[in-house]
């Protein structure tokens, strides 16, 4: 690599450093104008979202399952487990759910990738610990 391709490889990495960070942060937003405003600088308009409990398909329907599943749980803290890491315009994020139980909710890993202006087009969820209580097969 050429040092001008190093130095651009570094900043689409901090870009999307920056993103997965607004993506943490999109999860744990306390009011819809704060999930609307992280959505809008974090997500494509085409943006999907690949998960165990189905397939939700641009920010409105990732905003409405924030919401239900705010509803349903009360107040909850998305978590990385680790630093997230980061390359050829994907991501991977390991994640909890913490409720304030002795035990993670849940733990999962997301993969992600970005379009070519840093925002995420696609999510896949993958359930490393699942909630208690789980069934996986009940959602296909």
């Amino acid at each position: 690599m050429t040092e001008t391709e190093t130095e651009t490889a570094d900043a689409t990495t901090a870009q999307h450093g920056a993103t997965v960070e607004r993506y943490v942060r999109f999860w744990n937003a306390e009011t819809p104008e704060e999930q609307q405003r992280l959505a809008s600088a974090t997500f494509t308009d085409e943006v999907q979202y690949y998960a165990p409990i189905g397939v939700l398909s641009g920010p409105p329907a990732l905003i409405g399952f924030r919401e239900q599943f705010g509803q349903h749980m009360g107040k909850v803290a998305f978590n990385p487990r680790q630093e997230p890491q980061i390359h050829h315009e994907r991501a991977r994020l390991m994640w909890e759910i913490d409720n304030g139980g002795t035990r993670p909710f849940a733990t999962g890993t997301d993969i992600m990738t970005f379009a070519p202006n840093g925002r995420i087009t696609t999510i896949t969820t993958f359930l490393d610990q699942p909630p208690e209580g789980f069934d996986p097969n009940a959602h296909h």
